[in-house]
């Protein structure tokens, strides 16, 4: 796709724009394949095109393909000019939406905006995370205070400073200029040594870099990494 063009900005114009199916297949394309298109079963770029077809023909092992095999877009009814909106839809609004908001937007049925958000919501998620450079571990215990709660929710609570809330555990991989710094967060089911330790060693690697505070489930760790504490009491 040529840099130059302007992509959508709304998204009136996203659906205007992946209108055309001629766009919205160069579109994709330029995506996949942004050095030229290869053979998606022997990575030859002696391919060639079927326009009527939408196609590509690889001269070496003569395999076809569409721009959509191998993605969450090749087995379904619905065409890129579907699709692409409701991707720039789902990246684009920071609340989140609904399938009926998409159903409404793209004109298509409830259940098939909800089969497009299942898949788009799927394919985004990030299977593995693994810290290789400079990261850091800290933990937190969220929950609402005790003055908004139900009557009925206190009275079963055991009272005390992390009466009624939840533990998090966060890992941050630290920017290295070349890429941006990823996170993690997640509920864990206390915040002792055993626990906090295990999720680090699942997703840190040995000798890394490694950052926390002075909480004692720390203690150990730098038997595996480059333990530094940072003492927050410290001004």
């Amino acid at each position: 796709m040529n840099k130059s063009v302007a992509l959508p900005t709304s998204l009136a114009e996203a659906i205007r724009y992946f209108a055309n199916r001629d766009v919205a297949h160069t579109f994709l394309a330029s995506l996949r394949w942004p050095d030229g298109v290869t053979c998606v079963a022997c990575q030859s770029k002696d391919v060639g095109f079927l326009k009527t077809r939408r196609i590509w023909k690889c001269r070496e092992c003569h395999r076809q393909f569409s721009v959509k095999l191998g993605t969450i877009f090749e087995d379904s009814a619905l065409g890129l000019d579907k699709w692409l909106p409701a991707l720039w839809m789902l990246a684009n609004c920071k609340n989140g939406i609904s399938s009926y908001e998409l159903a409404r937007a793209l004109h298509v049925t409830q259940k098939s905006a909800w089969f497009m958000l299942h898949r788009i919501r799927l394919a985004m998620q990030t299977k593995t995370f693994r810290i290789e450079g400079p990261s850091e571990a800290d933990e937190a215990f969220i929950g609402g205070k005790a003055q908004f709660m139900h009557a009925n929710k206190r009275k079963h609570i055991k009272w005390g400073g992390t009466a009624g809330k939840v533990a998090v555990m966060g890992l941050l991989e630290r920017s290295n200029g070349a890429k941006h710094s990823r996170v993690m967060a997640q509920v864990v089911s206390k915040v002792r040594k055993n626990v906090l330790q295990a999720e680090i060693a699942k997703h840190v690697e040995p000798g890394s870099p490694l950052y926390t505070d002075a909480l004692k489930s720390y203690n150990g760790l730098a038997a595996e990494y480059r333990h530094e504490v940072i003492y927050h009491a410290i001004a």
